[in-house]
């Protein structure tokens, strides 16, 4: 006989079966607003990575992440006082997306707290699918402030709450996207990577799986910076962090749950961290195969699961990742673009030292060869030596070393910045400002063909007593590249200076009037 259950917190004291859990989740409601989500091929990564790689589709869900399961079917089992009382929750967006969405068509006032922090597009979505049902309050600056907040109205209004992940129905709720992947691949399938906040999905998926197929392998994949399940299943009880990091914010948890640890602590094969360029990687990763694109903590199943390949090469049978959202601010696309070739080790950043003479800035060059360059940041300085700072695209893991050998056997100091936070996060945007050295100085912004010896074609028509005092140059990913170049020409030249410009061929714009180069600059 199938076992009657319901209750729905988890007390540690109580033991939860796995076909209790199973069975919850063969009978959750989800069906009744969430999608049976594609498990789709990823042709292209499989390629790369040698091993069949799957995408499980959450994001394709209606409010754009796999949230919506867990919450409609913890609410759909509210009692008809339940209901008229209430509920509230909290959560960093895509839990609460799922509670207002629920709501709504529940017909049940809902008081949801998310974090100051949470991305305003999720804010904007749940008001939008709470419409008049759901009140939304922000407070503290990440999930587990929101959720000391929201208990305390909780005690206050006696509403009930639906946790994000420390529920028996929440997590039964999840655990379908399980039950789904196994019943879309009956194949051979090495494992399935899970991203990893208060672990509801993982606790769920996990059980799931390795009560009908234990020889797949189920991994949980954390931000390095939010890793509160890892660290907790390293040391056999629940750790809370004082700090979480908030780029993957839909899984910035401080503390996971009595339930989600006990159930990942009986299932979880293995936990990796990845860190944000790896996420950023993965994201572009994503909208190459599907032209949609993850917010960060979507992406991390993915980062996880090239990160085990790359451990360990390729294995038997496919690998599977679940892409848990799609809620994305646009307003951090730049910066994922930005971290996403360092993340794949497609960039290289550096900080070259070469000596202020004659020839020297063209030798560097030519030490480059016909690598692509993502960035170049040089400002006339010192009277001996002049400090570039350059971001070469790669092709190959040992690239990085035998450029730095490269530079060095030219006598050139060199300084590999590629995994240094600060120099990618601050420093490569502040190289410049004002140079008592740079007379006679020209400004003129260039349209450069973005194909290799462009920039020595330039230097080549250069006259060789034309100093470069200042050069800054990011790639785009256009066709052509805006590139800004001080140039220290007399003024007894200014004919032989047209002609270089006419010469040259390259669509340019006079700068030196530029109001914002006279402030900061000149």
């Amino acid at each position: 006989m199938k076992p009657a259950v319901t209750r729905h917190r988890y007390d540690a004291a109580e033991a939860v079966s796995d076909n209790e859990l199973l069975h919850l989740a063969r009978n959750a409601r989800v069906y009744d607003v969430a999608h049976k989500t594609g498990l789709e091929s990823a042709p292209g990564l499989s390629a790369r990575l040698g091993q069949s790689v799957l995408l499980k589709r959450e994001d394709q869900q209606p409010i754009f992440s796999f949230k919506l399961r867990g919450a409609y079917n913890r609410m759909i089992h509210l009692d008809a006082a339940q209901r008229a009382q209430g509920v509230i929750a909290a959560s960093a967006g895509n839990h609460a997306q799922g509670v207002a969405l629920a709501a709504a068509k529940l017909n049940i006032h809902a008081l949801i707290v998310m974090p100051v922090t949470a991305p305003q597009v999720k804010v904007d979505a749940v008001r939008r699918f709470g419409a008049t049902r759901v009140e939304v309050v922000l407070a503290g600056d990440s999930y587990s402030d929101a959720q000391a907040e929201a208990v305390r109205l909780q005690a206050k209004y006696h509403y009930t709450l639906i946790h994000p992940f420390d529920d028996l129905q929440v997590i039964a709720g999840q655990a379908t996207v399980g039950l789904e992947i196994m019943r879309q691949y009956p194949g051979s399938l090495q494992a399935v990577f899970v991203p990893v906040g208060g672990g509801g999905l993982l606790a769920g998926v996990a059980t799931c799986i390795k009560t009908l197929r234990p020889e797949v392998q189920v991994i949980g994949v954390q931000a390095s910076d939010a890793d509160a399940m890892t660290r907790s299943l390293e040391a056999g009880r629940c750790i809370e962090l004082d700090d979480v990091g908030l780029f993957a914010d839909g899984t910035a948890v401080k503390q996971v749950g009595a339930l989600t640890f006990e159930l990942c602590r009986r299932h979880v094969d293995t936990m990796l961290r990845v860190d944000t360029d790896a996420i950023c990687a993965a994201i572009r990763d994503i909208y190459q195969e599907t032209r949609t694109v993850p917010e960060p903590a979507g992406a991390l199943a993915l980062a996880g699961l090239k990160q085990y390949v790359a451990r360990h090469g390729p294995g038997e049978g496919a690998l599977a990742a679940i892409v848990s959202g799609t809620n994305m601010n646009f307003d951090r696309l730049r910066f994922v673009a930005e971290r996403a070739e360092v993340g794949e080790q497609r960039e290289a950043l550096f900080a070259v030292t070469i000596p202020e003479q004659r020839g020297s800035f063209r030798r560097f060059c030519a030490t480059l060869g016909e690598r692509s360059l993502t960035e170049f940041n040089y400002r006339i300085g010192d009277a001996l030596t002049a400090h570039i700072f350059v971001g070469v695209q790669t092709t190959r893991y040992n690239e990085r070393e035998a450029l730095v050998a490269a530079f060095r056997e030219q006598d050139f100091e060199v300084l590999d910045l590629t995994d240094d936070e600060l120099a990618k996060l601050h420093l490569r945007h502040m190289i410049g400002g004002r140079s008592a050295r740079a007379q006679h100085e020209l400004l003129f912004s260039f349209e450069f063909p973005e194909r290799p010896g462009a920039l020595i074609r330039f230097l080549d028509h250069m006259h060789p007593d034309w100093n470069i005092s200042l050069f800054h140059y990011r790639n785009h990913g256009a066709a052509y590249g805006r590139i800004l170049v001080g140039m220290q020409v007399p003024d007894c030249d200014e004919a032989a200076f047209n002609e270089f410009l006419a010469e040259l061929g390259y669509p340019y714009w006079p700068e030196s009037k530029n109001p914002a180069y006279e402030l900061f600059l000149n």
